[in-house]
């Protein structure tokens, strides 16, 4: 079902400089801030070309798409990019510290080329809607370019571990590539040559694997279309993916929160709390804690947190209102505080009207006590069988209901068509 194949990708060389001036985030993750102190790191850094500088005299003839695709023949021509000279797959680890806990991981994966197929032919799964305003842009850098410079994160089902035994031998040499991210994750590659057995075996283990999606809908969308309106271009029906097992000790999902603002200040706190109590048992909670501590006792409950002013809430379903088994807290958040009680419906989440995400339950925490945000929605992470569960089913998750830590690195390899 899944079609694993090696490829030879452009990497950087040693005239480019150290890897880590050179490496960045996802596109979708780089804010202004870190797109100029990447800027600054290296005239070969990537951004340039995934996410570059638009300038009031763009034209259909000089914008931030052709010029992407100067910066990419100029860097292969100047040698700053070399293409492989074998096929080959790539070991891919990732060692970080888990925020929050503190727990120190190792995330298993291999970077290949995967077939890009339908949704409806039942080997590819999503867990979330897309945009389309996203999906524009990234086709026109595909147009322009002819080149994908970040992997799909792709999960697999695999609970013995047999692909990350054959990644463990690959991953006893020196790696071809060392990074630490700004997050202080180490990105690890190796290389496994085609023709060898441990690249043939790992194609024969993935081949009945169905994937899901983890991160990178919006480009692996791109890449349907770009596909579509290219059938006769060799590779247009592939693209660089990262897969993980999704049964891996490595594997973690964050939960994101959600800061609101622009609430009518009449709201807060007393009559959002009455109206909320009607559905939700409401209680004043001294410490993240506790919170913490009920997620961990009560796992079938839907319990979600709520930072007003200087005070913390905790809302817990009542066992008459309580959603289905298996319902996530987020949908929870969306469909009955936000959308019912808060006024803020579907629309404006997807504009991210009022709304904005982050990371950490002391981040979230500290936005309300600083002012910066009227309320923060606090929630536990989805587990990993409930991603596959809604997916393989056939379902979809609300917008940024997962937040698989930490993100792949684009420019470890460029797929080239």
């Amino acid at each position: 079902m899944a079609q694993i194949n090696p490829f030879q990708p452009f990497r950087y060389t040693e005239k480019a400089g150290p890897a880590e001036n050179l490496v960045t985030q996802p596109y979708d993750k780089i804010s202004p801030e870190m797109r100029n102190r990447y800027l600054s790191l290296s005239p070969y850094n990537l951004v340039r070309i995934i996410l570059g500088e638009t300038k009031p005299s763009d034209s259909p003839s000089d914008n931030v798409y052709t010029r992407a695709a100067g910066y990419l023949s100029d860097w292969i021509a100047g040698g700053i990019l070399a293409q492989d000279a074998e096929p080959r797959i790539f070991p891919y680890f990732q060692e970080f510290i888990v925020p929050d806990t503190g727990e120190r991981l190792v995330r298993k994966g291999f970077i290949a080329l995967g077939a890009v197929v339908d949704y409806s032919d039942g080997v590819v799964y999503r867990h979330e809607q897309t945009l389309s305003g996203p999906k524009k842009d990234r086709l026109e850098l595909v147009r322009h370019t002819h080149a994908h410079f970040g992997q799909i994160f792709m999960l697999y089902p695999d609970p013995a571990g047999a692909v990350d035994e054959v990644l463990d031998r690959a991953a006893r040499g020196e790696p071809l590539t060392e990074v630490t991210d700004e997050y202080g994750a180490v990105h690890r590659m190796w290389k496994i040559s085609a023709g060898t057995g441990d690249l043939a075996h790992i194609c024969a283990l993935m081949a009945d694997k169905k994937l899901l999606i983890a991160d990178g809908h919006h480009r692996y969308e791109t890449a349907l279309a770009f596909r579509n309106e290219n059938r006769g271009l060799a590779g247009a029906d592939r693209i660089m993916m990262t897969f993980v097992n999704m049964h891996s000790p490595g594997l973690k999902i964050l939960a994101t929160h959600r800061l609101i603002n622009g609430l009518d200040p009449g709201m807060l706190p007393h009559k959002f709390l009455r109206m909320a109590g009607e559905e939700f048992e409401t209680s004043e909670i001294g410490s993240l804690d506790r919170l913490r501590q009920a997620w961990a006792e009560r796992p079938g409950s839907s319990i979600i947190g709520a930072a007003i002013g200087d005070r913390l809430h905790m809302l817990e379903h009542r066992p008459e209102h309580r959603p289905p088994k298996g319902e996530l807290d987020v949908r929870v958040l969306h469909e009955r505080l936000l959308a019912d009680i808060l006024g803020i419906g579907e629309e404006a989440v997807r504009n991210e009207k009022c709304l904005r995400y982050v990371r950490g339950l002391d981040v979230a925490l500290e936005a309300v006590r600083s002012g910066a945000a009227q309320v923060a929605f606090l929630l536990r992470p989805a587990s990993i069988d409930q991603v596959a569960e809604i997916s393989f089913g056939g379902g979809v998750m609300p917008q940024k209901s997962t937040d698989f830590y930490p993100k792949l690195l684009s420019g470890l390899t460029i797929y080239k068509l």
